[in-house]
């Protein structure tokens, strides 16, 4: 009995540990080495959302009922915008803000004609809640980050999963979904770009 539990108190320790960070599952950074840019690109294919697992258009259905009850069509109106405007560039653009002020050597774009691209599949994206006074919660992010060869995509030189990065209270727009998940983008950059800072010393 002891032993099941101590074996149980280490899967539960070792899942935790894992969760929040960037776990290593294929190749290395020397390909970067002598590298100056990176294209990146987003993926949502199959994405799911909150603990239920969503679909994002059932995510998306979720929340126009949400906000236009508590609201006004208005509202959803601009939400809904700002929605396809984040997953248009805004992530993007947080995650270039968290990485490119750690990697140094190594800068990432999009469309950019570099020998690497770097694709951020996003598989799970938990938005959190904003409370005002009363607290908040962060956004998470899950995403395999594949770097394949832009030329040849298939040619996958390295691969990282992303476990349940938690984003932070520093955006503007912290208050609605898509700006906690834009800060999961950015401290996912940050913590990429830690790391590959440290192998390209």
């Amino acid at each position: 009995m002891k032993k099941l539990l101590f074996l149980l108190f280490v899967a539960i320790t070792t899942t935790a540990f894992a969760q929040n960070q960037i776990n290593f599952e294929s190749g290395n950074f020397d390909f970067l080495k002598d590298q100056t840019e990176v294209n990146v690109q987003l993926k949502f294919d199959h994405a799911v959302y909150q603990e239920k697992n969503f679909t994002e258009a059932q995510y998306l259905e979720n929340r126009e009922k949400d906000i236009t009850a508590k609201k006004n069509e208005a509202v959803w109106k601009n939400w809904i915008f700002q929605w396809g405007k984040f997953k248009t560039s805004e992530y993007l653009n947080y995650f270039f803000k968290g990485i490119n002020n750690k990697s140094k050597k190594v800068t990432f774009k999009n469309d950019t004609k570099a020998k690497y691209t770097l694709i951020i599949d996003a598989k799970w994206v938990y938005a959190g809640w904003y409370g005002g006074m009363i607290g908040s919660q962060e956004a998470k992010l899950t995403s395999d980050l594949i770097f394949v060869e832009t030329d040849n995509p298939s040619k996958v030189v390295m691969k990282l999963h992303a476990d349940k990065i938690q984003g932070k209270k520093m955006n503007k727009d912290f208050s609605w979904e898509y700006g906690r998940i834009a800060a999961a983008y950015e401290v996912t950059g940050k913590k990429l770009g830690a790391e590959i800072k440290k192998a390209t010393k």
